[in-house]
């Protein structure tokens, strides 16, 4: 049974960071395109971020970009996402999620398969 755990969440302050990991049991990551998901409370999950099976393409969502990276270690069946600078916006539940790979670069859509999720506050 495919199945995805997020880990690495808690507390940070302002300007911190944080990874996040994503590991998967029951499945060969490395075939499946990985997506990085948050929801805040009353608002609408946003993609956050995304990496090809192969690691060669990755996507950012604006309100992330040069503050998060995301990696993956095949060999581990694991993806991370390494978050710096953190801000207060930032605090959401993060998912992982994943689909099976079907064109070289990932996308933020189309995802069939999620993990339970991890909290992130950022807070003083």
């Amino acid at each position: 049974q495919l199945q995805l755990v997020e880990s690495g969440g808690g507390l940070v302050q302002p300007g911190g960071s944080l990874r996040l990991s994503c590991a998967a049991s029951g499945f060969t990551l490395s075939i499946y395109d990985i997506g990085w998901f948050r929801q805040a409370p009353g608002k609408e999950r946003e993609g956050v971020s995304c990496i090809s099976r192969s690691g060669g393409s990755t996507n950012f969502a604006d309100s992330v970009k040069d503050r998060f990276t995301i990696s993956r270690d095949n060999a581990k069946n694991t993806v991370y996402l390494q978050m710096n600078s953190l801000k207060p916006e930032d605090t959401a539940v993060y998912y992982c999620a994943a689909k099976p790979s079907v064109r070289a670069m990932c996308a933020l859509w189309g995802y069939n398969a999620w993990g339970q999720g991890t909290q992130v506050t950022v807070s003083s």
